[in-house]
């Protein structure tokens, strides 16, 4: 089953409490953040303390990620260093605006890879996009390495590069959502939705991941271990979905059986569109443990 991103879990890289507890959440992915939650003076601490502890705990085969600090600059070939040589972590890409900056990135990774022995292509990789030139720039950027497993949206920095605010309602981020989703999935890759900061409004934080999900995205950033509950109800199929789709599996089947090239369900055609679908709400009714 492909890799779900329902839920990916920001946790600062200078908080060894909630380094330590991480993965006791049903979450789908972990990020350890090493720039912006890490003070200029705790940068060196937090990369030391992350290294340490991802050697240390059992995440229970959690994804896991790394947002590096920019690999323009030491603290970012630092982070890079440190995190490549776990063999453990993606490493995440921030404030990315063309492609470029994941070619300078991967170009880093690749030189760290062969310096330690470790089998060069192998750190994936996933971009943040977080300004109106990233965005514009979408496409190249998704389709830029074989190693990205995703891109997702920075919705803080990108509205300040607007000169606008984050509204109730998102309109503000609604071209960014599109242009990054239709990028990611033409290249095949995974899109990410942003944090919603305000962890005490539940229903716009629900409003918020139904919109998302509605668009096509695979997941959502999260800061808040309250969050987790919303956004994996919302994309838990409901038991019409599941039946549905398990209907539709085994019209396949007995196509199949028959030696049929044509698939009929309840008079209407089956195509592949409908079959694909299908499978996406099986593999999501199956990460959330309503069928085995």
């Amino acid at each position: 089953m492909k890799q779900l991103r329902r839920t990916m879990l920001f946790v600062p890289g200078n908080n060894p409490g909630m380094i330590r507890d991480a993965g006791i959440y049903d979450v789908d992915s972990i990020m350890f953040d090493l720039e912006d939650s890490v003070s200029i003076d705790e940068k060196d601490a937090a990369r030391f303390l992350v290294y340490e502890m991802l050697g240390a705990i059992d995440y229970h085969g959690k994804e896991l990620i790394v947002r590096v600090n920019s690999p323009d600059i030491a603290t970012g070939v630092e982070d890079l260093k440190a995190m490549v040589k776990t063999r453990k972590v993606a490493i995440r890409l921030p404030k990315t605006e063309c492609a470029a900056d994941v070619l300078n990135c991967e170009k880093k990774i690749a030189s760290i890879e062969r310096q330690y022995g470790i089998p060069e292509g192998s750190t994936r990789m996933m971009a943040a996009i977080e300004s109106a030139a990233g965005v514009l720039n979408a496409k190249e950027i998704a389709f830029s390495t074989k190693r990205l497993i995703g891109i997702a949206l920075g919705a803080e920095d990108y509205v300040t590069d607007l000169k606008t605010t984050r509204s109730p309602e998102g309109t503000e981020l609604l071209f960014a959502r599109c242009m990054i989703l239709q990028a990611a999935r033409a290249a095949g890759i995974d899109a990410i939705d942003t944090v919603y900061s305000n962890v005490n409004n539940e229903e716009g934080f629900r409003s918020e991941v139904a919109l998302i999900k509605q668009l096509g995205f695979d997941g959502k950033s999260i800061i808040n271990p309250r969050q987790i509950k919303p956004v994996q109800e919302i994309y838990t199929p409901t038991k019409n979905e599941i039946d549905k789709s398990l209907a539709i599996v085994d019209a396949i089947e007995e196509a199949r059986k028959r030696g049929s090239g044509v698939i009929a369900l309840n008079g209407k055609m089956i195509d592949k569109p409908i079959v694909a679908r299908a499978q996406r709400v099986l593999d999501l009714a199956r990460a959330a443990g309503v069928l085995k």
